[in-house]
């Protein structure tokens, strides 16, 4: 698999996610992605208890330790790469989480419209 340019939505390098949890297609800490990432992990989101709780009820649960996958569960004030159809998803439905810009892959941007991004843009 071959990452595409680590370019996020403001046009400039791509910056690190999360190292803890570590996140990403690829496990590398950044929202980089390739053309075998169906879901499009590019949006870095900074989890909340309600995001949390929405995403678990439509069927992708975050927050529920998986050992078997190495996978610790992600609490509050967590980042981590969304899809950005879930993202869109819950935003529609009022309940989307505040997103890094700089970490935030450009890629996002052919699902979420970048006025939607900015919206939520998390303070530096």
């Amino acid at each position: 698999m071959q990452k595409q340019g680590s370019i996020n939505v403001l046009g400039g390098v791509l910056a690190p996610c999360s190292r803890d949890p570590l996140t990403g297609f690829f496990r590398d800490g950044a929202c980089n992605t390739c053309p075998e990432d169906q879901g499009s992990h590019t949006v870095c989101a900074v989890m909340t208890a309600e995001f949390l709780a929405y995403s678990k009820y439509v069927g992708n649960d975050l927050s529920t330790p998986r050992p078997e996958f190495d996978f610790a569960g992600l609490k509050p004030g967590d980042s981590w790469c969304l899809c950005a159809g879930r993202f869109l998803q819950a935003y529609d439905e009022g309940c989307a989480p505040m997103v890094h810009l700089e970490a935030t892959h450009q890629r996002a941007l052919d699902v979420v419209p970048l006025r939607v991004l900015q919206e939520q843009a998390a303070p530096d």
